[in-house]
């Protein structure tokens, strides 16, 4: 069981990360809502999921980034003219924002473990239920009035889980490896 005040720790912690680390500049606009379809295969997103996972003794987080496959958000994440294409930047964006995620948390449980970034077929959503989890919430995020992806957390508890996160401020990181 996830108690409501451990649901909405989680929320700010995700709200912050992605402000922080799903957009190219912090400056930049990030408009997060809760996902008004819950159809995964919705038009206009990718028909591939970026998986990551942090995982502790008594929970597992599974975030999935699923971006939209439009020219805004093209540009947004891969640049006009650069030689990085969108999936090498949502696979990095997305490994940020889960390091993000990761640092808030080890406040409370020093004992996590995050996974590297994987993609998956979009299909795979269907079937999130199948990891039983306490707590699902999915995220339309629009970044600079233009791109756009949608966020899945998917918590899965084996023991009961309470806490109340204080949300500090990350700080601005460099892509520095941080060693546990």
């Amino acid at each position: 069981m996830i108690s409501q005040a451990a649901k909405d720790s989680f929320e700010r912690i995700f709200f912050q990360a992605a402000r922080t680390r799903l957009t190219a500049d912090p400056a930049h606009a990030c408009d997060i809502a809760q996902a008004v379809s819950p159809d995964p295969t919705q038009p206009g997103v990718s028909d591939e999921v970026f998986v990551l996972t942090i995982a502790s003794i008594h929970f597992r987080i599974v975030l999935l980034l699923q971006f939209g496959e439009d020219e805004a958000t093209r540009d947004y994440y891969a640049g006009q003219g650069s030689d990085r294409t969108l999936r090498e930047a949502a696979m990095e964006i997305g490994n940020l924002c889960c390091g993000a995620i990761n640092q808030q948390l080890v406040e409370h449980f020093p004992d996590l473990g995050m996974s590297t970034p994987y993609a998956l077929s979009s299909e795979c959503l269907a079937y999130l239920d199948e990891l039983k989890p306490e707590y699902i919430a999915a995220y339309d995020v629009t970044l600079e009035y233009a791109a756009r992806l949608r966020a899945t957390l998917c918590v899965c508890a084996s023991a009961p889980l309470d806490f109340t996160a204080q949300v500090a401020d990350v700080h601005e990181s460099a892509g520095e490896l941080e060693l546990f």
